[in-house]
């Protein structure tokens, strides 16, 4: 029997029986007479269970007292082993590093608070190990709290918003109104999954780029899960499709960039195989190159593009045009 047992163990025999020997109490948990004591002063400590000695009666018992002034004790409804709570702290922690000015800490840090007293004893082992947890994000963009806020409440409230948008493709402001669908992290960012209204059609935006949102009365159009996940999820990482024809690219990796690319998941649907020459080929679907051009770039002269004439040519003018400025 777990700790957690234990104690709504202790909580149905004073219910039942109204008072019982600490004797009693042992058998029935099977514990040892430190391991009781431990137990009854958390319930007291922790979770203020009114649980008293009674002299008279040689035994624990619920304080009349306090039921009479119409405090009422219940253990709460969820419980977790400490492994869980363990697991929950790391989440936590995980979480942190995507949280720009405190957005989800804010809302999170009554239940940390919560996990770390379930620990009791261990609640200085659980502060350590979440110092152990470090998340490393380079080439982040910050998101402002109000928007992340705002846009995550419309989205669970299943409104529509109006957003004043910076559009970095032609650098310049729009007004839309759109109906949230998903929120989605990617490489250190926040973006909104929605339906745009004034193009008839689902749309990326970057929480970054937003200029000013408000949240407005009407409802939201709904649009279903696969539906949004093959408009904006078929090519290739943040570029997701649209209303692009998705194409794909085969990459050929030299030996030695093999043995890190072949660890890698470039898209959910890549396909790959290594060759018999150790170098290794890479199927991946885009809408859009220019994301996919900046991850080839990445890899130098350790990849070549087979067979897509007009992504290979994109690449060699870019190698060119950098090149230029180092002559």
């Amino acid at each position: 029997m777990d700790r957690t047992e234990r104690f709504y163990k202790i909580e149905l025999l004073l219910r039942s029986r109204g008072c019982v020997s600490f004797a009693a109490l042992r058998d029935e948990l099977a514990v040892s007479p430190a391991t009781l004591k431990r137990d009854l002063q958390y319930l007291r400590d922790r979770l203020n269970a009114p649980i008293v000695y009674d002299a008279f009666d040689n035994g624990y018992r619920f304080d009349t007292t306090a039921a009479a002034r119409g405090e009422r004790h219940e253990l709460p409804g969820m419980w977790f082993s400490e492994n869980e709570i363990h697991a929950l702290l790391t989440m936590h922690q995980l979480l942190a590093g995507l949280d720009d000015d405190g957005v989800l800490s804010r809302h999170l840090q009554p239940m940390l608070e919560r996990l770390q007293g379930m620990l009791g004893a261990d609640a200085a082992e659980s502060r350590e190990l979440m110092r152990r947890i470090k998340v490393i994000g380079t080439a982040r963009r910050r998101v402002p709290s109000r928007w992340f806020e705002l846009l995550g409440s419309a989205l669970v409230q299943r409104r529509r918003i109006w957003l004043r948008y910076f559009k970095r493709s032609d650098r310049r402001e729009s007004e839309r109104e759109v109906s949230p669908q998903r929120l989605v992290h990617y490489r250190g960012t926040w973006y909104l999954d929605a339906w745009c209204h004034a193009s008839d059609g689902l749309r990326r935006f970057a929480l970054d780029a937003v200029r000013e949102a408000k949240l407005l009365e009407a409802k939201a159009k709904n649009v279903p899960v696969r539906e949004l996940e093959a408009a904006l999820d078929a090519g290739y990482g943040i570029y997701g499709g649209g209303d692009t024809k998705v194409k794909w690219a085969t990459l050929l990796f030299n030996a030695d960039a093999a043995q890190w690319v072949a660890s890698e998941e470039w898209h959910p649907q890549q396909k790959a195989r290594h060759l018999a020459d150790g170098r290794y080929e890479l199927q991946v679907p885009y809408a859009d190159a220019t994301e996919l051009t900046m991850d080839i770039l990445r890899h130098g002269d350790s990849v070549t593009v087979a067979g897509d004439k007009a992504l290979a040519a994109a690449i060699a003018l870019r190698l060119k045009s950098a090149l230029s400025r180092y002559a």
